[in-house]
């Protein structure tokens, strides 16, 4: 219809030559718009229906069930998915209340070792002084009873010194011999009366 117009106005704007006669163009009738044309009311409503029907058939029995299908199949992928995570999470949870309780457990026992090395190194040291302090000890003693031995044999020699210092004062003094005996009886007397 629209070719038919278009045709129209090209003739109708075309020039006329000379000789030639252009037809007039023959009147259209105009039809109504078919959706409003009344004498197709009663098909269109019949195929309204049946198109209808066919669609809500078609709806209900392939399209709804695939989509409620895709639907479900989604809820339970991302049910699953955090049932998982859920999983996951609390089994890190757990790794690392592990890891704590494995740390705490490392360090009473690095603490229990460090105590007992101490104490070992403590007892080692005191075990070796006690031995070092018992030798010491033992060569105190015998360093008394060296110096004991000696100051005896320093003072049975006193005796016998002071004796004889003792005659040769009085030889000197009085340029006489005084006895032996009676030189000694004295110097014992003077040591016993000083001790």
């Amino acid at each position: 219809m629209a070719g038919l117009m278009l045709l129209a106005q090209a003739t109708a704007a075309a020039p006329a030559t000379a000789g030639t006669t252009v037809p007039a163009p023959a009147p259209v009738e105009k039809e109504p718009f078919p959706p409003f044309n009344s004498a197709t009311f009663a098909s269109q409503l019949l195929w309204l229906a049946i198109t209808f029907a066919v669609l809500y058939w078609l709806l209900k029995s392939v399209a709804i069930p695939r989509i409620g299908g895709i639907l479900k199949a989604r809820a339970e992928r991302i049910a699953a998915d955090l049932e998982q995570a859920q999983q996951a999470k609390s089994q890190s949870e757990a790794a690392v209340a592990d890891y704590e309780k494995a740390l705490a457990t490392a360090r009473a026992n690095a603490n229990a070792i460090a105590a007992k090395a101490r104490d070992e190194a403590k007892a080692a040291a005191d075990a070796e002084r006690a031995a070092t302090e018992a030798e010491l000890n033992k060569k105190i003693a015998a360093s008394e009873a060296s110096i004991g031995a000696i100051k005896q044999r320093a003072l049975s020699e006193v005796g016998g010194i002071a004796g004889e210092t003792a005659a040769a004062i009085v030889n000197a003094l009085l340029g006489a011999d005084v006895a032996e005996g009676a030189v000694k009886s004295a110097v014992a007397d003077v040591m016993k009366a000083g001790s």
